[in-house]
């Protein structure tokens, strides 16, 4: 017999059908109700094992975490808190788990903290609260890929080994097969690159969005989806050394158009999550809600996880320039009274707090900043008129503050070739990216989204390390 999914029997129970389930044991109360999962979905199946049917041995074998395969008939629950259970007909162990082992992990039926979960990560898939995010985190990756797909975007693979620094940021992993203890030396001590696999050095790649301009220029839309890596020496709950990076170009697009995709795009994913994982998403709303209740009034989200997707889906984006806010935030209330914790001034970056001011206390709806300050921006971006302000955004979300960042790139030659050294960045290193602005240059725009800062949003989870598998932070490559 076909083996069924469980949460297939949660979208259409047929009372009265012969099934057969497999999945991993949560509980065994009574040695006689088995609650089951097999990963598909957040809730447990119970399976009802009459004790006289079955070898008492074998039954001593079922314990939680353990393997089973169950063939029996889907029948009205005859008892609270289900409406159906499976009267099992046969059982099978599949694989065994020792009662002594499982209370030396996170699959002990207890609550664990999210730090002691990261210390077991290859276990903690097995938790209601992993299940859930890795499912959403599933979704948002499909919802990703099929809103470029239906609107004629091509995913195109961009490397991961690169010679650029795409941010100018320089905090990138080094990629070499020199020998560490003796390296090839030029003449004046330092390392003779030449030598190296690929001749010079290279590094793990910050960011695809110089190699998607180049493909956007000729197939006329394109996103990259893929890893990208920082060496930067960071603990917070905000900063991983591997994440993925979900990066879109679009030839013939201006600051107002990206825009327009950003907000369309960034909808599309609340509103794909809030209709297709309503009962993880259930879950980690009550969970975001106790988490809540239990911080100081002031540090508390106003709206909760469900609440805030919908803030997305159902408010216009309010668009307004960096110097905007800037004035908005040294007008308000809030500022004069002194609560910020950072000085608001022209010219310096905003800081989470103030972002989080402008969408949650000042619009209340999701805010996209524009024409930020030059000199805090990356080189590629369009230079303004007026010489101070490039053509750069921010989308500003509550709860998290910025999660996307773009700008219409710089498409005119003698403009990019001055911002190169402005920003003391060599042309030979880039002449590819220069290039390209020789043969029919169009004004193009892009954006970058942070993977795991997107799934940190729609699951509500405070930690980044807690919306990827297997976090790689400093002095952390377990698994």
């Amino acid at each position: 017999m076909k083996r069924v999914k469980i949460a297939s029997i949660f979208e259409k129970p047929e009372i009265g059908k012969e099934i057969l389930v497999k999945g991993w044991v949560r509980s065994f109360r009574s040695n006689r109700f088995i609650q089951l999962t097999d990963g598909s979905t957040i809730n447990t199946l119970q399976a009802v094992v009459e004790f006289e049917n079955f070898d008492e041995q074998i039954l001593k074998k079922i314990t939680t975490a353990s393997a089973v395969s169950l063939l029996g008939t889907l029948v009205e629950s005859q008892g609270s808190g289900q409406a159906f259970e499976l009267q099992v007909k046969e059982l099978e162990i599949i694989g065994e788990a020792n009662p002594d082992d499982v209370q030396k992990t996170v699959m002990q039926p207890k609550k664990h903290s999210l730090d002691y979960l990261r210390e077991q990560a290859h276990l903690r898939f097995r938790t209601n609260t992993f299940g859930a995010v890795f499912r959403i985190r599933h979704a948002v990756s499909f919802a990703i890929h099929s809103f470029f797909n239906d609107r004629g975007f091509f995913y195109l693979h961009t490397p991961i080994i690169t010679g650029s620094d795409a941010e100018g940021a320089g905090e990138m992993f080094r990629v070499t097969n020199l020998d560490p203890q003796n390296p090839p030396l030029n003449e004046d001590g330092t390392v003779n690159y030449k030598e190296d696999f690929f001749g010079k050095a290279v590094n793990l790649t910050v960011s695809g969005q110089l190699e998607a301009e180049l493909a956007a220029l000729a197939l006329g839309q394109v996103y990259t989806f893929g890893p990208t890596f920082r060496a930067e020496n960071s603990n917070t709950s905000r900063h991983l050394a591997e994440f993925w990076m979900i990066e879109p170009e679009v030839a013939f697009n201006d600051l107002n158009d990206n825009m327009n995709l950003t907000e369309e795009f960034l909808k599309h994913i609340c509103k794909y999550v809030l209709d297709n994982c309503k009962d993880d998403l259930k879950f980690l709303h009550d969970r975001d809600a106790q988490e809540q209740s239990q911080k100081p009034q002031n540090e508390r989200n106003e709206l909760g996880l469900i609440e805030r997707l919908e803030f997305v889906v159902n408010n216009d984006f309010k668009r307004m320039t960096y110097t905007e806010a800037i004035e908005v935030l040294r007008n308000s209330n809030h500022y004069k009274k002194k609560k910020f914790q950072y000085e608001v001034e022209w010219g310096t970056d905003l800081q989470s707090e103030h972002e989080r001011y402008l969408v949650e206390k000042e619009y209340k709806c999701p805010v996209i900043l524009t024409d930020y300050p030059a000199a805090f921006k990356a080189f590629y971006m369009r230079q303004n008129d007026d010489g101070k302000t490039v053509a750069a955004m921010d989308v500003l979300f509550p709860g998290i503050g910025e999660i996307v960042g773009g700008s219409q790139r710089e498409e005119r030659l003698d403009v990019l070739k001055k911002k190169c050294a402005d920003f003391n960045i060599h042309e030979e290193e880039l002449w590819w990216y220069m290039d390209t602005r020789k043969f029919g240059s169009v004004p193009h725009a892009g954006f970058g989204l942070g993977f795991e800062r997107m799934v940190m949003f729609v699951t509500g989870m405070t930690n980044i390390r807690d919306v990827i598998p297997f976090p790689r932070t400093p002095q952390n490559a377990e698994f």
